[in-house]
């Protein structure tokens, strides 16, 4: 692999319009989330017992996987979820440029799935890890997730 962007490729995106994509994101994801808990959960949201432990996993889990294909789908088809919409950035295949396609579900899944995890720490120390990967990361500012699907975040024109 190049250490030189393809000719023409637009400007690699900024890590402060990727942060604040990614916070339009989480919100997506926390409006997902609280959709899902009402439809499981009803008004026992409210008043956690033992007895809606179960519920409350399952909301994690199908809130987490309704994300997994509201990003997957969005990237896999324009390399743009509702956050890089807002940001006009995207991402774009590392090779040629062009919209991930297949590639925007692996990025996808390194993104969220990891989550899933969050009952033993491991998937919000991997978020933060993977998130703030792109600071450091030269010469494409690439993030983990980035780097699984061999894609980098440029300006969307």
């Amino acid at each position: 692999m190049t250490s030189e962007p393809p000719e023409g490729m637009a400007p690699l995106a900024g890590f402060g319009q990727r942060f604040l994509a990614r916070l339009i994101d989480t919100v997506v994801l926390l409006a997902v989330v609280v959709v899902v808990s009402w439809a499981v959960m009803g008004d026992d949201v409210r008043h956690g017992t033992d007895e809606t432990l179960g519920r409350r996993a399952l909301v994690g889990i199908v809130g987490y996987l309704l994300y997994f294909a509201i990003e997957g789908a969005m990237t896999a088809a324009r390399g743009q979820t509702l956050g890089k919409m807002a940001l006009r950035i995207r991402a774009a295949r590392l090779v040629d440029g062009a919209v991930p396609g297949p590639a925007g579900w692996t990025r996808a899944a390194v993104y969220v799935l990891p989550a899933v995890l969050s009952v033993i720490l491991v998937g919000p120390l991997f978020w933060v890890v993977n998130s703030l990967w792109c600071t450091w990361d030269r010469p494409f500012r690439q993030c983990l997730h980035d780097k699984a699907a061999r894609t980098v975040v440029v300006a969307a024109y």
